[in-house]
Order: C-alpha cells, then sequence, then structure tokens
C-alpha cells in the first residue's frame, strides 16, 4: 500500500462525514444514483474504511455488513488508479477474515468486474440491475 494513504476503520457515527461526501460525489453525483437509494439502513450495523490522501482529504471508501457482503466501495476521480481501491478491498476482505467468515461477497459494477477478479473475486450468478446500473455478484473464498 502506499504510505501517502491511511486507510481508517470504524462505525457510521466516527466515518460517516467522510463516507457519505465521498459516496454522494461518486454514486449520486457521477452515476445518478437516487441518493434515497444510495444512503440505507445498513450503513449503521456496517464496519466502514475511509481512505485519506497524505494532506488528510477522504479520497475512498468502503463497508463491510454483518453478513460478510462489502459494498458502498468509492473512490473519488482524482485518487482513482492510485491503488487505493485495491487497499480499501484488501483491508475490507482482511477484517471479515477476522471476523470468522469464510466467504466475502459482492455486488460489482459489471465494469468494475475485472478489478475485483484481480484481488481473487469470481463471478457467480448473472449479470443483473441495481439503481439502473448492472451488476454482477461476485465471491471471495478464504483459503
Amino acid at each position: 500500500m502506499n504510505t501517502a494513504h491511511d486507510i481508517r476503520f470504524g462505525d457510521w457515527s466516527t466515518l460517516q462525514q467522510d463516507a457519505k461526501a465521498i459516496r454522494m460525489e461518486v454514486f449520486v453525483v457521477e452515476q445518478n444514483v437516487p441518493a434515497e437509494l444510495e444512503m440505507d439502513d445498513n450503513d449503521a450495523a456496517c464496519l466502514h474504511a475511509v481512505a485519506y490522501d497524505a494532506a488528510g482529504a477522504p479520497i475512498g471508501t468502503g463497508r463491510l455488513l454483518p453478513d460478510g457482503h462489502i459494498g458502498r466501495m468509492a473512490v473519488r476521480k482524482p485518487a482513482r488508479g492510485s491503488g487505493i481501491g485495491g487497499a480499501l478491498l484488501q483491508g475490507l476482505m482482511a477484517q471479515a477474515k477476522l471476523r470468522g467468515h469464510k466467504t466475502v461477497v459482492l455486488g460489482a459494477q459489471t465494469h468494475a468486474a475485472p478489478f475485483y477478479e484481480k484481488h481473487g473475486f469470481s463471478i457467480v450468478g448473472d449479470e443483473f440491475t441495481e439503481a439502473g446500473i448492472p451488476h454482477v455478484e461476485m465471491t471471495h473464498m478464504f483459503a
């Protein structure tokens, strides 16, 4: 992981302000996901991850649900391609493993599936649409 990045894990009350800002920018503004679909009741039950750049600005986020689902992975446009998405994903996967999950599951936007495949995920099932965006379900089993 690039040492210029700092990833913090915490609950929704701790990380909500930064995580919500990133998700609103990426999902609601860029991808036109309705805000009422983006923010849901699951946030309160999740472990959240927020990545910060060297200046302390929030640049990426993701969450781990109690059942082992990873979701709401988002990286702000200027930080894409920097490796922070992979660092966030690896961090959330490590947290899932620490919790005793044998498998993690996520619903990837279809165009992002190759990114997740690089991190050991496999596509299971057919493409589906969520918030008007094509997705595929992907899983990763821990060794």
